[in-house]
């Protein structure tokens, strides 16, 4: 079976803060060369501190996210508790192992996971980030990752801006930055999209829960780095 009959989700960033952690994708999802969707969403919250992102076959990616959020909200209200950060982890590796029959088909979906750890070993570093492999293997990521097919250039826009204890905002605006450097350079990748209005979903996970930026926060963010992005091209 081709990979290319499915639409495939592209790039997410996500980067530990002072606070927490913060989430981007874009919003472009491709089949083959074509653009399948221009508005697909593709971070979402998985619980109260928790924030999931996909990339890979869309399809497949969504239908994981939201039975790994109902999961984890079973879980809760049979045990009366949430599951630790590391739990979740591992519970969503899990589920992406059992994947990997259709993965080996090329129907593959890699999600990036990040949460505020409500009982972190070290409390300055309770923002953590988990990245995974199709075969469910768990990695723990220090400071930011990406995933997707644009995921090299976001990274390594990231590896030059970022720093430990980043603020929340600070590190929206990177998230945002690393985006579009990521567009620049991979087709697959959706940039800031002034006409339509369309921009990237962003994400916080902190103490005091998750939150998605309103359209008018993320507005602000993308059309400032535009214009930035007139003035000095390469960023």
């Amino acid at each position: 079976m081709s990979a290319d009959i499915a639409p495939h989700g592209t790039t997410i960033v996500a980067i530990a803060t002072a606070e927490g952690v913060v989430m981007a994708g874009d919003r472009r999802a491709t089949m083959g060369n074509l653009i399948a969707s221009r508005d697909i969403e593709k971070v979402h919250p998985a619980d109260a501190y928790s924030l999931i992102g996909i990339a890979g076959t869309a399809g497949i990616g969504i239908e994981l996210m939201r039975l790994f959020q109902v999961e984890l909200e079973h879980y809760e209200k049979i045990e009366g508790a949430m599951l630790s950060l590391d739990g979740k982890a591992n519970r969503l590796a899990a589920m992406v192992r059992g994947n990997l029959g259709a993965a080996m088909q090329g129907l593959a979906v890699v999600p990036l996971f990040a949460g505020f750890d409500l009982a972190p070993s070290d409390p300055s570093k309770a923002g953590r980030i988990f990245s995974f492999d199709v075969a469910g293997g768990l990695y723990e990521e220090t400071g930011f990752d990406a995933i997707g097919s644009g995921s090299l250039f976001a990274k390594s826009a990231l590896k030059k801006k970022y720093r430990a204890g980043v603020s929340t905002q600070d590190a929206i605006r990177l998230a945002v930055e690393a985006l579009y450097d990521a567009a620049d350079d991979d087709t697959a990748t959706g940039g800031p999209d002034l006409s339509r209005k369309i921009y990237p979903v962003v994400m916080t996970a902190t103490a005091d829960s998750t939150h998605r930026l309103t359209d008018a926060e993320i507005t602000a963010v993308a059309e400032d780095v535009v214009a930035g992005r007139m003035e000095n091209p390469g960023g």
